[in-house]
């Protein structure tokens, strides 16, 4: 059964800067999904009432800020660098549910990051990454909640999503 990824969801402002940086920048026969920011990559497909139960808890918090603080190479790729405290709280909140029962991926820990390129030529990459780095500016935004999807190959399929509470 095919895998729950659970991403936040931001204010849309910063999705709509984050979806620029990502049409711009990463190869378009292979940009299948919206700008995203990755909590896990791959809980129990058979769990989703585990899953949407802890995803929910840990969305009765107050909404995080975060911040966009650098930019990170991927090798083949460029990634906007988030900081927040607050949604590292939620993950490890999440994460609790299921010890045990992670990927490699998801046990190694949380670098929070929107990926904007990746699957180009490492000289390609640096570029990017250097100019990305040399005309950004660290912007904070809220993290208005996080969503549940269900892997579907390629494409994600949302499948519900949780809003924090007020701040």
């Amino acid at each position: 059964m095919n895998p729950f990824i659970v991403a936040a969801e931001v204010e849309e402002s910063t999705q709509d800067a984050f979806d620029r940086l990502r049409r711009t920048h990463f190869p378009p026969e292979r940009n299948r999904l919206a700008a995203h920011l990755t909590l896990f990559h791959a809980l129990p497909g058979d769990a989703l009432g585990d899953v949407l139960d802890a995803v929910r808890r840990a969305c009765a918090r107050p909404a995080p800020t975060a911040e966009v603080t650098g930019v990170r190479s991927l090798g083949r790729g460029a990634a906007l660098v988030v900081a927040s405290p607050g949604l590292k709280a939620a993950r490890a909140a999440v994460a609790g549910d299921f010890t045990g029962r992670l990927t490699r991926q998801d046990a190694h820990g949380f670098s929070p990051h929107v990926t904007v390129q990746n699957f180009v030529d490492p000289a390609v990459a640096r570029a990017t990454v250097a100019a990305l780095s040399a005309e950004l500016t660290p912007w904070e935004f809220t993290v208005t909640g996080l969503a549940v999807h269900r892997y579907a190959g390629g494409p994600w399929d949302r499948v519900e999503g949780f809003s924090f509470g007020p701040r």
